[in-house]
């Protein structure tokens, strides 16, 4: 009863959804986007990495090679097929670490839906996005100002330190009480 009691007055944490959206966490792995170069021209190279590295076999990726006229990427090759099936996509994010270009990125988009099954393959057109995206990494670690880390880890290393050096110590005297009572045994 007290755990119910502690808890019946605390601050709700369900929505009403489809009026209110949460915002999700910035880490959050949503909707794939490709991305360009600041140029206009395509970051993707066509190199099926993405694809290979899906566990779920939700990427389709068909490269081709750049003609010299009109240039879709910098590079040799293009993909001139991409497609991300978002009924086999397990949102893992193991796609983005494979891209050698960061062409692909995930978004916190995570209203995914479509009328029908093949609405929810989405094609190049789809993917890719009109400007290409800056991104800022934050300068500053997400711990609160209290909390220092590095003064954490000298504690917890010099407690290690102490604990090793009385086992190291302890572990001596054992060999030697050892190594004596053997040599009186067999005098």
């Amino acid at each position: 009863m007290r755990t119910v009691f502690k808890n019946v007055y605390k601050k709700k944490e369900t929505t009403a959804y489809p009026e209110v959206r949460r915002q999700p966490f910035p880490r959050f792995k949503g909707r794939h986007i490709l991305d360009r170069h600041p140029d206009g021209l395509e970051k993707c190279i066509g190199c099926e990495l993405c694809a290979g590295a899906c566990p779920a076999d939700a990427i389709l990726v068909v490269g081709a090679d750049n003609e010299p006229g009109p240039r879709f990427s910098p590079g040799e090759r293009y993909a001139q097929v991409y497609q991300i099936n978002y009924l086999r996509c397990i949102f893992c994010g193991l796609c983005v670490e494979a891209c050698p270009t960061e062409a692909l990125l995930m978004t916190t988009e995570y209203e995914i839906s479509g009328p029908s099954r093949e609405g929810l393959v989405f094609t190049k057109d789809q993917l890719i996005v009109d400007e290409p995206i800056v991104r800022h990494w934050p300068t500053e670690k997400e711990y609160p100002p209290e909390h220092n880390l590095l003064k954490e880890l000298e504690a917890s290393r010099s407690e290690t330190d102490a604990v090793g050096g009385a086992r190291n110590a302890g572990d001596q005297r054992l060999k030697s009480t050892a190594a004596s009572g053997r040599g009186g045994a067999q005098s």
